[in-house]
């Protein structure tokens, strides 16, 4: 199945650490210090490359089994808070997928009243890559606001908006359509505050009526139902993995 396994080579130290027992830098360790084998032979080479699948992987004798990465899409719809459980017995994310997903955590979030791409899995290191905001990640966002959006606020968005935690970065901004009721944007952004979109166009004056994202890099939400999921594909994993801060 597509999105239920990590990559088949490894180097040692990061097959190591797929296992979940501890971190590369400390799988450094354990190889220098002589108490890791691979299919049965003592290993002192930390450019190995090991494949999960085949080989065998022991430490102080004791044979370890790789940590199974999962991949998954899912189109949030509103009314859905993105966290594992809910002190407010609010519905969350996490009841939108069945019970044998239950150990993925949410890369990122979506406040409550918006929709769109998540993605959830188990994978801690793409899940860093992801949400770190050194990685200027972009993220195109399809924002509805009451009213019509004049040329000046369109340019306040591009250039960045003075919030009270700090301008925000410039962002991409393409009008798709306005009138007196209401007017629809496509949004790129490089971070990702807290309610930033709905912030943003709140200091501008406009009310956010839907707010839906529709990519995370190159990673598309497409044609999925609101509230349905599906594994993510060989090559959007890859995608994903190679996306270059």
């Amino acid at each position: 199945m597509a999105g239920d396994s990590c990559d088949s080579r490894l180097r040692l130290n990061q097959a190591i650490a797929k296992t979940g027992l501890c971190s590369r830098r400390k799988a450094d360790n354990l190889i220098a210090e002589g108490r890791v084998s691979v299919n049965g032979e003592a290993v002192a080479n930390f450019a190995l490359l090991v494949d999960p699948a085949c080989d065998t992987l022991c430490i102080d004798g004791q044979p370890v089994s790789f940590k199974k990465c999962q991949y998954v899409l899912l189109h949030k719809p509103p009314g859905f808070v993105t966290t594992m459980s809910d002190e407010a017995g609010r519905q969350t994310v996490m009841d939108l997928l069945p019970g044998h997903l239950s150990h993925l955590r949410p890369v990122g979030r979506l406040d409550m009243y918006s929709e769109g791409l998540l993605i959830l899995t188990n994978d801690g290191r793409l899940t860093q890559k992801l949400t770190h905001p050194v990685h200027h990640l972009p993220k195109l966002y399809r924002v509805i606001v009451s009213g019509c959006l004049d040329d000046r606020d369109l340019r306040c968005l591009k250039t960045g908006i003075p919030l009270e935690d700090g301008q925000t970065l410039p962002a991409k901004v393409k009008l798709v359509s306005r009138n007196d009721s209401y007017s629809e944007v496509d949004l790129t952004l490089v971070e990702g505050r807290n309610r930033q979109i709905r912030r943003m166009f709140a200091y501008l004056g406009y009310r956010v009526l839907r707010l839906v994202r529709l990519s995370i890099g190159r990673l598309q939400l497409g044609q999925i139902a609101a509230g349905t999921w599906r594994y993510l594909t060989n090559a959007e994993i890859s995608l994903l993995t190679s996306e270059q801060p």
